[in-house]
């Protein structure tokens, strides 16, 4: 192991800001397989021909993304000096010293968290929460929110079908009942001679799918972490009556307006199930969204944009997105925080968004004319407004876990009911705060 702490040294900064004169190191870059990772491939070539070091990437699908990554950083291995880590990690990394602390790092280079979305600064480089202690710059923003077909929602022989039915236009939906009616509309519709179906949404039980589903929903309905007053205090907040009818209401979505045979999908299934025209809704997060834009089957205006739709109970929808890191272990941490000084300048931001990255940054997502730079931009700053996250404690893999078996074993499995659910993760949370001392 060849951790250097969690401070920098005094060179560091003396080495930031440009690499005449210092040693070209060749610095390996960790992320997700996606899009956004091929256009952070092209950005970064800028990079080396500024500093003289060479980029190397190792990108994981996402399915797989969180064991191998996790698995390198708890064993102290070289292989990546810059983590573009999910933001549910950043407790256990920090706590842990796989990343090392930025903040002395910033304020010698003048970067500023101001600069920064502040829903990002906290989901991506906060730890503690709510703390000016930084173990990341926020990289990739993203967010949950919902495709569709806007060619389908201007025919008119479907729109005056919605009318007679529903008694009212069809429109964007704006609530989770609009929603509901929506996909129950679509589900069996015939179009162009095809059956299609309502919606594809998050079902998947492997990794974090279903989670990052059901929260759009249970957010909107009163669903809590702990009751804001007392950390870690569950019962009643997780298991309200309003979380346990959020719970039902995607039981309802999946069961009514889902394709056959959609009981384990996630990005990559919804994305197909959407582009190939099985379905009139999607959700998925942002990041999809300059794909549906270029399609050839679904984009050039065949599509639209929307944000997750508020509830009864508020208007939320679940965050997505990373911020960037150097691992303590890496013996090229100088190298790396030069890449991360050149990341964070402004002009390198608005490129990372015209190339299909997505910007934290305030001068690029509060610029004028942003709003219509992309057709999906104006759903993405509203998106942005109304995020919300999962659990970034430590023990966050064993949250997840118990959140993914619950939630599937009732919304898609049918076993038990909606209370029966809530109530056993409440359990299962209650104990992995009891084994990390915290209760």
């Amino acid at each position: 192991m060849k951790m250097r702490g969690l401070m920098l040294s005094a060179a560091a900064g003396a080495l930031i800001g440009g690499a005449q004169g210092a040693v070209a190191d060749e610095l390996t870059l960790c992320w997700a397989a996606w899009d956004p990772a091929n256009a952070l491939v092209e950005l970064s070539k800028d990079f080396e021909a500024e500093s003289g070091h060479t980029m190397s990437f190792e990108f994981v699908p996402w399915p797989n993304f969180a064991d191998r990554m996790l698995n390198e950083l708890n064993s102290g291995g070289q292989l990546c000096d810059l983590m573009i880590g999910d933001s549910q990690w950043i407790g256990g990394a920090a706590e842990s010293g796989h990343y090392i602390k930025m903040n002395d790092f910033f304020e010698e280079q003048g970067i500023t968290m101001d600069d920064f979305l502040p829903a990002t600064v906290t989901g991506y480089a906060e730890w503690p929460k709510g703390t000016p202690n930084y173990w990341a710059l926020p990289a990739y923003a993203d967010v949950v929110g919902w495709t569709y077909r806007k060619d389908w929602f201007e025919r008119e022989d479907v729109r005056a079908d919605f009318q007679e039915e529903y008694g009212r236009e069809l429109t964007v939906p704006e609530t989770q009942a609009e929603l509901m009616e929506v996909a129950k509309f679509f589900q069996g519709r015939e179009i162009d001679g095809r059956t299609v179906y309502g919606a594809a949404i998050y079902t998947e039980r492997g990794s974090e799918g279903i989670t990052m589903g059901v929260t759009n929903t249970l957010y909107n309905y009163g669903f809590e972490y702990d009751n804001p007053d007392q950390p870690y205090d569950l019962a009643g907040y997780v298991n309200s009556p309003e979380a346990v009818e959020g719970l039902e209401f995607y039981k309802e979505l999946y069961d009514c307006c889902t394709p056959p045979g959609s009981s384990d999908w996630y990005m990559s299934e919804n994305i197909d199930a959407y582009k190939s025209g099985q379905v009139a809704l999607q959700m998925n997060f942002a990041f999809i969204w300059p794909g549906v834009e270029a399609d050839p089957n679904v984009g050039g205006g065949k599509s639209g944009y929307f944000a997750n739709p508020e509830g009864p109970g508020g208007h939320f929808a679940q965050l997505g997105g990373q911020g960037i890191s150097v691992v303590s272990y890496s013996d090229s941490q100088d190298a790396a925080l030069e890449y991360i000084k050149w990341f964070a300048q402004p002009e390198i931001q608005q490129r990372w968004w015209d190339m299909g990255g997505a910007s934290a940054m305030k001068s690029v997502v509060e610029a004028p004319g942003f709003a219509d730079s992309q057709p999906y931009a104006q759903t993405f700053l509203d998106s942005m407004a109304i995020v919300k996250d999962f659990w970034a404690e430590p023990a966050y893999a064993s949250l997840l876990l118990a959140m993914q078996d619950r939630v599937h074993d009732y919304v898609i499995a049918g076993n038990g009911t909606a209370k029966e659910a809530l109530d056993a993760l409440v359990e299962d949370w209650t104990e992995v705060f009891e084994d990390e001392g915290k209760l």
